[in-house]
């Protein structure tokens, strides 16, 4: 198991668009230090998308220098392209990175023997874990528990990061032997009851004890605790569906006084109206005093 708490970390940019790898060791600490006990380092909350392969392996090697010591480093080498996730792999592997998360080929949806061969591919360069990554709203196929199975039997496949609501799947997952982490975060409490590990979660940037709190709770036996918890989380919740991640959760950050400046095109910084409502939701979560009138 690579943790129970990871948090897909943002990634750091410079007024110059340049990788701000100072903010990003910071950043790492504090989330390591607030009840993070694994990082994702490169997913889509990091950007992947528009960062070299050079600028990755920096970032893994920043991640693991900085916190490797006391939390999992995952490093998120999925893309569309078998052969260049296998580069990827390959490369991070080297640096001595923890696992790797590895998403379902998003755009041109192959079919489950595609999919299937693609995670083996990948398996065949690293003894390390996998966790596989099912989000159907960004990948536009769903893998299908069928697939899942054929997955689990890939040795190094032992988990399954889950961005689906489907809690029959869900309880499959669990049930086909697999670590099941929530992969949106509304789902933490959901799927614990089913039997999940955790979660891989974005508001953790800014609610990681409250979250590792819930953890805490719910393994206590006091589900009623962590229900009530779940509850009180609702407005860190509600802030990511703001504006497509990551502009809203960096927007939280900043107001929080962590500089993890703007985004790379074709992500973009925050409206007037939407930093706002993102101020709003910290101030209803307690994070920050309500502005004044």
């Amino acid at each position: 198991m690579l943790g129970e708490l990871l948090t897909a970390i943002v990634t750091p940019f410079r007024t110059d668009g340049s990788v701000d790898l100072e903010a990003f060791r910071t950043l790492a600490r504090h989330l390591v230090d607030n009840g993070s006990d694994g990082l994702v380092v490169t997913g889509t909350t990091g950007e992947s998308p528009t960062l070299t392969d050079d600028e990755r392996m920096e970032l893994y090697e920043a991640a693991l220098d900085e916190v490797g010591d006391r939390a999992t480093v995952v490093a998120g080498t999925g893309t569309n392209d078998t052969s260049h996730s296998v580069h990827l792999t390959e490369r991070a592997h080297e640096f001595g990175v923890d696992g790797f998360l590895v998403v379902t080929p998003y755009y041109n949806t192959p079919p489950p023997r595609g999919i299937i061969a693609h995670f083996q591919a990948i398996a065949d360069v690293t003894d390390k874990p996998i966790v596989a990554y099912n989000i159907p709203s960004r990948a536009v196929l769903n893998l299908e528990t069928s697939t899942i199975a054929s997955l689990a039997e890939i040795p190094t496949v032992g988990a399954v990061k889950q961005a689906n609501a489907d809690l029959d799947q869900a309880r499959a997952i669990v049930e086909l032997g697999l670590n099941l982490y929530a992969g949106d975060d509304n789902l933490v409490l959901p799927f614990l009851e089913l039997g999940a590990v955790g979660g891989i979660c974005v508001h953790t940037h800014v609610v990681g004890p409250q979250v590792q709190e819930l953890l805490r709770r719910f393994k206590a036996g006091d589900l009623d605790g962590a229900r009530a918890l779940d509850a009180e989380l609702r407005p860190s919740i509600e802030l990511l569906r703001i504006a497509p991640n990551p502009i809203a959760i960096k927007c939280a950050l900043e107001l929080l006084g962590h500089p993890v400046g703007g985004s790379r095109l074709p992500m973009v910084g925050p409206t007037d109206e939407e930093r706002d409502a993102v101020r709003g939701c910290l101030e209803r979560q307690g994070l920050l005093q309500p502005a004044a009138v």
